[in-house]
């Protein structure tokens, strides 16, 4: 809605007629202002915070200023005020001029003057609406953002998250690639979006790619985009994360399982910042920053031949660790805390419930080999369990009996409980598949058959009959 109508008058009060035109045509509840310098002006709108319609004569100015580079001065200063320059006559060069200056529109004062103020107004109603659609819509994007970094903020209080806060920040403005390295579970990613929200790239979006989810030839296309024909099922040109991410961030999620022929293809995007489509022959630029991350030896496997050592030198211009976390122990309230308070905001009914001393100790004695994120699962799970408010190590369930099982017992027991929960903890990780399990632990599948034998259980009672 109109709130207020500012009119700069000249010296000669040349525009003194059109106070009186647009009292009589506003609403009653918009006021309708004279000023008399072009400071005035802009100080009835910073202060007044009102929706404005600002009138300036295009020629006069306030006398000293002339209208144009007061309209000039104004655009610059709030690009979405609505300016109409006034002319005593009208011409296509009057006109043309003044749109350039950065006026919305040209009123030309005369006999209809009445009339010409009415379809200014009309016109102007529509402008209104859409610039209180683009307040709502400038709102709520605020509050999205808000709740994004919210839920990607980095929590913790231990000497080992301050340096690395500190390190984010340095790095985040070196526009250069990064790699992000720790084990499954530490919050690489939410290191990644730390570093695209420090940088000076924030009004683009950082665009994610787990690597490993996708085969070489899905990937190039993923990665790269393709041209209309390229391959069986490609009815349409279609832009990659490259393009996608132009300006801004392509955090690029367990790099290591790229294979060999596809790391050269990202080694000449990192180095040269040029890329082809699939099936096209343009060659494309693209200015994301590259960050990628993963849980795996890049140094082992560079010795293997299976990573490129020229790839790594490109993407470890900086090299960011993560920290497990059985290394910052002093987080782990920290984390439980603020996982519980997350829940309860998607889920109002859990709301009120707090963790028992009991089970903050059994959680800070835990190893926890899937680190953050098992963390998470540990406390949602609890939090449905608990019929109280107050959650327990029973609620906990399975945690508190294997940490009593590794604290209990001779030097020998503690070590085969040990040897046992992360044998167990492999094949849970890789879904029951040994081989994988075996992988995951830098064994052979021989090796890992060799030491589930001794713990059977591991493997349940069908390994345990074919044992015996």
């Amino acid at each position: 809605m109109l709130e207020a109508v500012i009119i700069l008058d000249p010296p000669d009060h040349s525009v003194e007629d059109l106070r009186s035109v647009f009292e009589r045509l506003v609403d009653d509840r918009c006021r309708v202002q004279l000023v008399y310098r072009a400071a005035d002006v802009q100080r009835e709108v910073v202060e007044g915070g009102a929706h404005c319609l600002v009138i300036i004569h295009a020629d006069r100015g306030d006398g000293r200023i002339g209208g144009l580079e007061i309209i000039r001065e104004m655009r610059r200063a709030k690009a979405d005020l609505p300016l109409i320059a006034v002319a005593d006559e009208g011409s296509v060069d009057a006109v043309a001029d003044a749109i350039a200056a950065g006026a919305n529109d040209f009123l030309v004062r005369g006999p209809q003057l009445s009339d010409r103020v009415n379809i200014l107004l009309g016109k102007m109603r529509g402008l209104f609406r859409l610039l209180q659609r683009s307040e709502r819509l400038s709102d709520q994007n605020a509050q999205l953002r808000r709740a994004m970094q919210a839920r990607f903020r980095i929590e913790g209080e231990s000497p080992q998250v301050h340096a690395l806060l500190d390190r984010i920040r340095r790095v985040a403005k070196i526009p250069r690639p990064l790699l992000i390295v720790g084990e499954r579970g530490t919050g690489k990613e939410l290191v990644a979006r730390a570093i695209h929200a420090c940088s000076s790239d924030t009004v683009r979006p950082i665009v994610t790619v787990n690597c490993a989810a996708f085969s070489d030839a899905l990937l190039e296309s993923e990665l790269f985009g393709h041209e209309k024909g390229a391959f069986t099922g490609a009815d349409e040109l279609r832009e990659g994360k490259f393009s996608q991410a132009n300006g801004g961030s392509l955090f690029l999620d367990e790099i290591a399982h790229m294979s060999l022929p596809f790391q050269q293809k990202i080694l000449r995007v990192v180095e040269y910042r040029t890329y082809n489509r699939v099936g096209g022959h343009q060659e494309l630029t693209t200015t994301a920053r590259i960050i990628a991350a993963t849980n795996v030896d890049l140094q082992q496997r560079i010795k293997s031949g299976t990573f490129l050592g020229d790839l790594y030198d490109r993407l470890a211009f900086e090299v960011i660790e993560v920290p497990p976390l059985r290394e910052r122990v002093g987080d782990i309230e920290v984390l439980a805390k603020h996982f519980l308070d997350q829940f309860a905001l998607e889920v109002p009914g859990f709301a009120g419930k707090c963790l028992a001393e009991s089970a903050l100790d059994v959680l800070r004695r835990y190893h926890f080999p899937g680190n953050i994120r098992e963390l998470k699962n540990i406390i949602e799970r609890a939090v449905c369990r608990d019929t109280t408010n107050e959650i327990t190590p029973e609620d906990i369930g399975m945690l508190a009996a294997e940490q009593l099982e590794l604290t209990t017992g001779t030097f020998q027991d503690r070590v085969d409980a040990f040897r046992r929960r992360i044998l167990s903890d492999a094949l849970k990780e890789a879904g029951g598949n040994q081989a994988q399990a075996a992988r995951l632990l830098g064994l052979t599948y021989d090796q890992f058959r060799y030491n589930c034998r001794k713990f059977p259980e591991v493997l349940g009672t069908e390994v345990r009959e074919k044992t015996h």
